[in-house]
């Protein structure tokens, strides 16, 4: 048994944002991808991967008896295929924020639902809320309080566009100029990071009266701004106000970036060589990069493991 592909995520804008209503664009990333697999002579990878998948499938019963109407699955098959050898087959790194849970859960969902929502309906925000909220419900057995739009995003292959928690839809972005000079790419903190941790602070922090203006005054109008100017295209406009995320996020988000990168962040504020934001939950992992000269940036990032997600 082999099931169909399912690939990672990158976040680009909206991490802790969206949590308190920020815009978020989301966008599938191919490099990485994650399919069910079923083998008579399991490694030991997927041996712990199919352990995992018998707690869950225990989860998604509990789900179902909790509140029936949100979704059911064939538990008679996935529990069957789970004691005849299933696992998830997987090159999407685990703890580097591009949604290696979000991939099984979307793979789950879609090989064991019942009336399950189709990517080939006509997919009306009430259904992109629906999936969303199933998914999240899903994916909250990986790492406690899940938005569901990891899943979301590698279930339809598509752009996601959050302009509010309710109000979600596909959208399309520009075209990648593969020519061009400019670059969004990841750079690999060389290890992985938590997020229920990470999630942890942030809500620590947003008992603070400062930080929560800050969020809000700062840290969401950059957000939203890049958002913006991302889906328009308005490379100028969006350098300008990646200055000022990235300047946010060093100042107020500093225990979500690994220590031996405080100054390599500085750095590229300070010479405006690329941008650095974080990817996901931070705390280890991928960071999200912004250039518009990779060539320069990665001069300037030398020694770094560095990867180009795409081109502008």
């Amino acid at each position: 048994m082999k099931g169909p592909l399912f690939y990672s995520k990158i976040l680009l804008f909206g991490e802790y944002g969206i949590i308190k209503d920020s815009k978020g664009l989301s966008i599938p990333y191919n490099f990485f991808k994650g399919a069910l697999k079923s083998d008579d002579n399991l490694s030991d990878t997927a041996k712990s991967s199919n352990r995992s998948l018998r707690e869950f499938a225990g989860y998604l019963e509990m789900i179902h008896k909790n509140d029936p109407k949100l979704v059911s699955f064939d538990f008679e098959s996935l529990k069957a295929d789970v004691a005849g050898g299933m696992y998830f087959d997987s090159s999407i790194p685990q703890g580097y924020g591009v949604g290696s849970s979000g991939a099984l859960v979307a793979a789950i969902y879609d090989k064991y639902a019942l009336d399950k929502i189709t990517i080939l309906e006509n997919l009306t925000r009430e259904k992109l809320l629906r999936l969303k909220q199933i998914f999240g419900k899903m994916e909250s057995f990986f790492h406690g309080k899940s938005s569901g739009l990891d899943p979301l995003n590698s279930y339809l292959s598509l752009p996601i566009l959050i302009n509010s928690q309710d109000n979600i839809e596909s959208t399309s972005i520009p075209a990648q100029n593969l020519e061009g000079k400019g670059a969004v790419f990841l750079l690999d903190s060389g290890s992985t990071g938590e997020t229920a941790p990470m999630v942890q602070i942030f809500m620590e922090k947003m008992k603070q009266e400062g930080f929560r203006s800050m969020l809000k005054n700062q840290f969401i109008k950059h957000t939203d701004a890049c958002v913006e100017d991302f889906v328009k295209g308005d490379v100028k406009s969006l350098f300008g106000n990646l200055k000022q995320l990235s300047h946010v996020v060093l100042d107020n988000f500093k225990p979500m970036i690994p220590a031996k990168f405080h100054e390599l962040w500085q750095k590229g504020i300070e010479t405006n060589e690329y941008y650095l934001k974080l990817c996901g939950s931070g705390g280890g992992g991928y960071i999200l990069g912004f250039t518009q000269d990779i060539d320069k940036a990665k001069k300037s990032l030398q020694g770094y493991n560095l990867e180009v997600v795409y081109n502008f």
